[in-house]
């Protein structure tokens, strides 16, 4: 029987030849002469980099802006036939290096496909391009008394691309789960420039095999999603809201247990260590207990009546382990001013130096020990490190600070980062919860999940990018 030759795929670390670049740039100026493509050197260095410190990616050919479905496929079929790597791209706030530039490879942003297709209140879904923001999203269903429930930290400043790329987690996934618990269907291109549709308005179907799923969380590796299908639900009364500090780290994780184990479904579920509480009350004076070792922050969405209930089972579970103090919001107002102390949380940090923010995860029974975990692999480095996180679903945040400019900050967070990620596979968690693998984890995947999985995903990949041009180097 003859056989084909699969054509040899782009390595990660492929030099990119200088002159089938530009026979790509000439053929997209070709074929798609109105759209926006920028090759000038200081644009292009605006798209080197996400928002992950210490990360070095190389600089784009190009950056190309589409603004149909129809520009994307042009784009990545072109890309295909020159054998140029795709990099697609959102707001550009993502912290695994997932849409950092690859050197002289071609930049896709997604951020004038930004549109709100439609919103169908009878079924509870949203039709929407990928580059719209989050926040802006929420905003649009808001008007229809509706209410999308993702929402990241940096809900202001992140796509929806984004979220899709990298399954996005945020501060009401205790409740309403990741970016892929939200969605209903998508469009995608693929590697070759087809465009197909997977999934659609239906809460059920188990119709083949689920891809939808797959290329959630997928880095862009697998194709590009151009248009998302989102579940929504009617939106729920203004949150009550409540914060809670503690003499000590355990004493935090008992209340967390002591809540779950309540049979409480709260919205909100985060912690603070003392070194964020100190952080976000020196930038913003929020008036915060500077002596606590730990601090709550916990929400009910229910109405009126059960969230009072809800939070006064929460207050319970949280003096039984020894609470030093519950902060109660009185109106939606003061709601709102309580909760920014964990949405800025690292901005306030980032006030005293460079940050480099990690991401890991453990049962949520395990919470207490992996802080203690990151605490000792900081201490034993010299490193400074303040760590907040969603501790409803076990996910933390360590943070690194360096001064800026300090010569040995890159070495000392892969040490550290390293040591954190091998207690949180050890505690049978992992090395990331909701931020991705892309560029800065890949290592750490392998030891994880092992070989065998690695094999596999490597054979999905090669099945639907067998050119690799797709993200080449990032999750694998």
């Amino acid at each position: 029987m003859a056989t084909t030759e699969r054509p040899e795929s782009i390595a990660a670390d492929v030099v990119v030849d200088a002159a089938a670049g530009a026979r790509l740039l000439a053929a997209i100026r070709s074929a798609l002469p109105d759209l926006r493509l920028l090759d000038d050197p200081v644009d292009r260095e605006s798209y080197r980099n996400d928002e992950t410190a210490y990360l070095q990616a190389g600089l784009p050919l190009a950056v190309a802006l589409p603004e149909t479905t129809v520009e994307v496929s042009t784009l990545v079929r072109l890309a295909a036939e020159h054998r140029i790597p795709v990099v697609p791209r959102g707001a550009g706030s993502g912290l695994s290096g997932g849409a950092a530039g690859i050197e002289g490879g071609l930049t896709i942003a997604l951020t004038r496909m930004s549109r709100v297709l439609e919103i169908d209140r009878a079924n509870l879904v949203v039709v929407t391009q990928p580059g719209i923001l989050n926040a802006d999203l929420k905003k649009a269903v808001a008007a229809e008394g509706l209410f999308y429930a993702p929402d990241p930290a940096s809900y202001e400043i992140c796509s929806i691309g984004g979220n899709l790329g990298t399954n996005a987690g945020g501060l009401c996934c205790v409740k309403y789960g990741q970016t892929r618990d939200s969605v209903l269907g998508l469009e995608v291109v693929l590697a070759d420039g087809r465009v197909i549709r997977t999934g659609g308005r239906s809460i059920k179907d188990v119709a083949g095999y689920a891809l939808t799923h797959l290329f959630v969380g997928s880095q862009g590796t697998l194709g590009i999603i151009t248009e998302a299908t989102l579940r929504l639900h009617v939106a729920p009364p203004p949150r009550s809201t409540m914060l809670a500090f503690f003499p000590s780290v355990p004493a935090a994780g008992r209340a967390v247990a002591a809540i779950i184990g309540a049979g409480l479904h709260p919205v909100t579920l985060e912690l603070l260590d003392h070194e964020t509480i100190l952080a976000v009350d020196d930038a913003f004076q929020l008036g915060l207990e500077r002596d606590a070792a730990a601090m709550l922050l916990i929400e009910s969405d229910l109405p009126a009546a059960a969230a009072t209930a809800e939070l006064a089972a929460a207050v319970a579970a949280c003096e039984g382990a020894e609470a030093t103090s519950i902060v109660r919001a009185e109106d939606p107002t003061e709601a709102d001013w309580l909760r920014q102390a964990r949405r800025l949380a690292l901005r306030a940090l980032e006030r005293q130096g460079t940050v480099r923010m990690e991401d890991v995860g453990v049962p949520r029974g395990r919470v207490p020990e992996l802080l203690v975990a990151i605490q000792a692999a900081a201490d034993r480095h010299g490193v400074r490190v303040a760590t907040f996180g969603h501790a409803g679903d076990g996910n933390l945040h360590p943070n690194f600070i360096f001064e800026h400019g300090d010569p040995r900050a890159a070495e000392l967070t892969e040490i550290v980062r390293d040591e954190i990620f091998a207690a949180a596979i050890a505690l049978g968690g992992t090395v990331t919860a909701e931020h991705g693998i892309g560029l800065s984890r890949r290592a750490a995947l392998v030891d994880q999940v092992g070989a065998d999985v690695i094999d596999v995903m490597r054979s999905v990949k090669a099945a639907l990018d067998p050119l690799g041009i797709l993200n080449p180097g990032r999750v694998i």
